[in-house]
């Protein structure tokens, strides 16, 4: 079944609070949020305190991105700030394992995330120790970019990955979800699609638009 993560770094942050609600009465399964350095990506968004502020709004999980350098400094925080899934790129961290060892230590899911240009199959060794991996389906730094064409193949190629290492694995894609794309990430083997300005953006507002995602990603 799929799942729709929408991605908090599109919503009106005065506003915060109210749109979670609208999203999760649209069927929002959790929700996204990306945390940049300004270095392994050029923007900087969200700290821990903000985890903190959703945690007490909302019973959906809470998957925190790390779009840094050195996403160990970061895990603790966010932890303890209520995050239920860690999810770190491949590219900064060559050998994933101690990462991920410190995070199911800690009691919660893990991801691994990789940018459009890197190798899919280099994440084919980790995918037996993994809850989720996510392929990004634009370059990480800015919302609202338009989806890249050729990440199609690539989610075939990881949902094959998958699905022979470990089917219980989450095939999670990020950028450019909207009413056009998401069904073929989802044709192409995506089950969870983090949406930020489709949804937080659309004129229907926020409950509408979770409903109509999960309809064309094939939720019956």
């Amino acid at each position: 079944m799929p799942a729709i993560a929408p991605s908090i770094l599109a919503a009106d942050f005065s506003r915060l609070g109210e749109l979670l609600k609208l999203a999760e009465a649209g069927g929002a399964d959790r929700f996204h949020i990306d945390v940049m350095d300004g270095h392994f990506v050029p923007n900087l968004s969200m700290g821990s305190v903000v985890v903190k502020g959703l945690r007490p709004i909302t019973k959906r999980p809470l998957e925190v991105h790390l779009m840094v350098e050195e996403p160990m400094r970061f895990v603790d925080g966010f932890v303890q700030a209520g995050a239920d899934t860690i999810i770190f790129h491949l590219e900064v961290q060559p050998d994933p394992v101690p990462l991920l060892q410190q995070i199911r230590g800690l009691g919660k899911k893990v991801g691994l995330a990789f940018n459009p240009d890197y190798p899919v199959d280099r994440i084919e060794p980790y995918l037996p120790d993994i809850d989720l991996a996510l392929c990004m389906t634009v370059y990480p730094g800015f919302g609202g970019q338009a989806y890249i064409p050729e990440s199609n193949e690539r989610i075939r190629l990881l949902r094959k990955l998958i699905d022979r290492s470990n089917p219980r694995c989450e095939l999670e894609v990020d950028g450019g979800i909207d009413r056009r794309t998401i069904s073929l990430a989802a044709e192409a083997g995506a089950t969870v699609f983090v949406a930020g300005t489709a949804i937080f953006g659309s004129p229907a507002g926020a409950t509408v638009a979770t409903r109509e995602l999960l309809g064309l990603a094939g939720h019956r």
